[in-house]
């Protein structure tokens, strides 16, 4: 036990976490292209099987407060996706520091370039697009699809939203990190959301 804990510790994770309420929107559009996963066709279905963890990916608060939960066990980056979509750069550079590497000016600028998210989009690796037709159809959509901060406002009626707040509210307000909910925001506690969308 004691070595397979000292190895897990020499391990450099890094773990992505993204607002949940566009995990839950961008997870609906993604499921629907992969033809191995039987996932609700409506939204407001999907929508109640995500609050409740009975879809592929389980419960996001589960997955998130596990890993915090082992945060001094290995070594993990938390990012959030909004930071890196409001500063790319800025993170880069955090992941170099994190991984011990250091780069010019000019790798660091082929990698932003290379990691954005239109760039990425375009580039069949990143999106999905070599994936059998036996697993995915792509004519019901793209890895990749937009990208952008906020997208459940599109998605979620204001009952949902508030729904979605009294079951993730206490939970998240328990995790050590705060939630971007627009990309022009402030990262802000969960409970900002309520107010807003009350506005």
């Amino acid at each position: 036990d004691h070595f397979l804990v000292d190895t897990f510790f020499f391990l450099q994770i890094i773990y992505v976490f993204r607002n949940p309420k566009d995990v839950l929107v961008s997870s609906y559009h993604f499921y629907k292209v992969l033809i191995i996963m039987e996932t609700s066709k409506q939204f407001d279905a999907y929508f109640e099987r995500f609050l409740a963890g009975k879809v592929p990916s389980s419960l996001w608060l589960d997955h998130i407060e596990g890993w915090c939960a082992h945060k001094s066990d290995f070594n993990i980056l938390f990012l959030s996706y909004e930071d890196m979509k409001k500063d790319l750069r800025s993170s880069v550079l955090q992941i170099c520091n994190f991984l011990g590497r250091e780069l010019t000016e000019k790798e660091v600028d082929d990698v932003v370039d290379k990691a954005t998210f239109d760039n990425m989009k375009m580039d069949p690796r990143a999106n999905y697009n070599l994936m059998a037709p036996t697993v995915a159809d792509s004519s019901k959509g793209v890895f990749l699809r937009k990208g952008i901060v906020g997208d459940w406002k599109n998605h979620m009626t204001v009952a949902q939203s508030e729904k979605f707040d009294r079951v993730f509210k206490e939970r998240m307000e328990k995790l050590p990190f705060k939630f971007c909910w627009d990309i022009q925001e402030d990262p802000q506690p969960i409970s900002s959301s309520v107010e807003e969308n009350n506005v």
